[in-house]
């Protein structure tokens, strides 16, 4: 009897099986950095003199106060609950009851981790008023009057161009909805949170259906990472999630789609001036991100302390211009040709100096040196030799 023959994988197949196992784009490495970078950019957007000004100081208050505002909105409904309750227990014995209390829990759920209340009415603040824009642009000429002071006395030619003086002649629009009007923006971030929440009520609810419900989670956590980390991962996180409780795989979900949707705006006001295209900016994002998780991650956690949300929430995009100044290159002069800006836009979809940074100690970040992307006039020779361009020589290289 002849043994059962074993299909054998083609090398178009393997190709698909690599793919579908690889996570080098979120690797634990990656994510850790993006945490560490967190504090490391705080640090250094707090160093910045021109924050503590008097215009900071009424920035800070205001702040605070929509903290207080945001959190009084969240509890209001819920102590509204409470009080009901109360009356209620005046004519109903409820210390044998527990509805009560799940009813309570339920709500601050709901609030909190499954709608992401807090969250997005700090986010609405970025259409009301221009503050983040200013705090990321002022911290950005903060990271570039550093790096001056600190190499001034090395070679010019061996140092980094700018990123401020060019970024901020760039036209700025909204980089997400591409819109035209701030009330056209407002009605687009109503919408995609509307639907995000919509999606979230609704999976939370059939979390609930009987035999079926159990799985819920889970399958969404699978379907969720299996685009994100890959087809492994995300069936290691898929037999995790039967096994533990719902309110953990919630705030786990809830935790991962928060944190990537604070980073998008986040990075708004880079891509509100440097016009990448959908494909384009999908595949910025995917190269970085691992990193661009745990820098988001790190922040949403601090997010969470109750009243200095929204403070928290402005060093986060001042810190963010530091983070832009590591996983990019300086973009062109806003004159620049288009060719030029179109070379730029394609040489950013490779994120080149991953290993460096993710491996180099905290102490070395602003030692580490990468090679110089190639120019236009590299880029246009290579197109019309039908040579790549390489940027490897010693005359090539320069600090981040």
């Amino acid at each position: 009897m002849s043994e059962p023959r074993v299909p054998k994988l083609d090398a178009a197949d393997k190709e698909k099986l690599k793919k579908a196992f690889d996570v080098s784009h979120f690797d634990f490495n990656a994510i850790l950095r993006g945490a560490q970078l967190t504090l490391v950019g705080a640090h250094r957007a707090l160093q910045n003199p021109s924050i503590f000004t008097n215009t900071h100081y009424k920035q800070a208050a205001i702040a605070v106060g929509a903290g207080i505002a945001i959190r009084l909105l969240i509890a209001l409904p819920i102590y509204g609950v409470k009080l009901l309750l109360l009356i209620t227990s005046l004519f109903y014995d409820l210390d044998k009851t527990t509805w009560d209390n799940t009813l309570v829990n339920g709500l601050d759920m709901l609030a909190n981790h499954i709608l992401q209340v807090p969250l997005f009415l700090m986010t609405l603040m970025r259409y009301v008023t221009p503050t983040l824009d200013n705090m990321f642009m002022e911290s950005l000429r903060w990271v570039d009057h550093t790096y001056v002071e600190k190499h001034k006395h090395e070679n010019p030619d061996t140092l980094r161009d700018m990123y401020y003086p060019n970024l901020r002649q760039y036209k700025q629009k909204d980089g997400s909805t591409h819109s035209t009007s701030t009330a056209e923006s407002i009605s687009m971030l109503l919408y995609r949170y509307g639907r995000r929440a919509a999606i979230s009520l609704a999976v939370f609810g059939l979390s609930y259906l009987p035999y079926v419900g159990r799985l819920v989670l889970p399958a969404c956590s699978f379907y969720t990472f299996n685009k994100a980390v890959g087809l492994g991962p995300a069936s290691v996180i898929f037999g995790t999630g039967i096994f533990l409780p719902r309110h953990i795989l919630v705030r786990f979900l809830q935790t991962y789609f928060a944190s990537r949707g604070l980073m998008r705006e986040l990075l708004e006001p880079y891509f509100a001036r440097v016009h990448f295209t959908k494909e384009q900016k999908k595949n910025w994002f995917r190269n970085r991100e691992g990193l661009l998780f745990g820098f988001g991650v790190g922040f949403y956690t601090l997010l969470q302390v109750p009243l200095l949300g929204v403070l928290i929430y402005g060093i986060a995009e001042a810190s963010t211009a530091y983070l832009i100044t590591k996983i990019t290159d300086p973009p062109p002069a806003s004159n620049a040709p288009s060719a030029e800006m179109r070379q730029y836009l394609e040489s950013q979809q490779v994120w080149r100096n991953k290993h460096e940074l993710v491996n180099a100690s905290l102490g070395a970040l602003d030692s580490i040196r990468r090679e110089k992307p190639p120019s236009y006039e590299e880029a246009t020779k290579a197109d019309s030799t039908g040579v790549a361009t390489t940027s490897g020589s010693s005359t090539s290289r320069r600090e981040l």
